[in-house]
């Protein structure tokens, strides 16, 4: 019963402090505090929630539990980020999303490639990854190159499309102008239109970093040699180790968001300009 009461303690107070914190002024300490205000929240009601209705750890484990075995368990996590993040999500991430953005300056150069790259592409993006992936493994072997092919084929479309978009952002008067000022194709395309289309791209570029993740694990559960996430969370649940599963999910969480964080933080640096990033 204390669980349960120290829960909604726990829960009241958060709620409190957050709506505190909404009505001040707007800072870079209230923007930081309110979602790690609330993550701690959550977190603690989900701690008294479990223990105060003793549900299983083989259901829905404690967080103090998953803490534990992710202290424990370093090595092996340490392992299977290497072998998931750094070789098959970040090495199919670079490819892909490099792939898409020549093709796109390719199809923004020769307008009859849209009419039929992009049909294909959309295809392409459509299908599901869960029937991918066996047939990528095949084709790829069991080692992170066929979790690299996955991940191209899940960020290339994102990023083809936004770029394409962003290409054509620029309205005629900007054209117009450096066409009178005996502009090429090609000046124009560095100097004026990939300016504009950074937005765009970076859009795709944020889009990818969760999809390349997804797709790196997804793809292990079909075949990978005795490491990676997705081999670890496939055989704990086998086993019944779900601390060690959710520690799994906590590295893919950490991983994805810092993953994500830095494109921003790039996209903030590269795009000054643009209204999105004033104050």
């Amino acid at each position: 019963m204390i669980w349960l009461v120290f829960a909604a303690v726990a829960w009241a107070f958060g709620f409190w402090v957050n709506v505190r914190l909404a009505r001040m002024r707007p800072s870079r300490v209230s923007a930081f505090a309110a979602p790690l205000i609330f993550g701690a929240t959550l977190i603690a009601v989900w701690e008294g929630i479990v223990r105060g209705l003793e549900i299983s750890a083989v259901l829905l484990p404690a967080p103090s539990v998953i803490a534990a075995r992710f202290v424990t368990s370093l090595d092996i996590l340490w392992v299977d980020f290497v072998q998931t993040v750094l070789k098959g999500a970040l090495s199919g991430y670079v490819i892909g999303c490099g792939a898409a953005f020549l093709i796109a300056v390719a199809i923004d150069r020769f307008p009859f490639l849209q009419r039929g790259l992009l049909p294909v592409g959309n295809f392409v993006a459509a299908l599901p990854v869960i029937g991918m992936a066996p047939i990528l493994v095949m084709w790829f072997g069991f080692d992170w190159q066929s979790k690299a092919a996955v991940v191209v084929v899940m960020v290339f479309f994102p990023m083809l499309v936004n770029t394409v978009q962003g290409l054509q952002a620029t309205d005629s008067m900007q054209r117009d102008l450096m066409r009178t000022y005996a502009a090429n194709y090609w000046s124009t395309l560095f100097k004026l239109r990939l300016p504009a289309a950074m937005p765009f791209v970076f859009n795709g570029l944020k889009i990818g970093t969760t999809l390349a993740l997804i797709g790196a694990i997804v793809a292990e559960f079909f075949g990978s040699p005795v490491r990676g996430m997705g081999f670890r969370i496939s055989t704990s649940v086998g086993q019944l180790a779900l601390d060690l599963v959710w520690a799994e999910i906590v590295v893919a969480a950490i991983a994805g968001s810092a993953f994500y964080g830095a494109m921003s933080l790039i996209e903030k640096a590269v795009t000054f300009w643009h209204p999105s990033q004033r104050n």
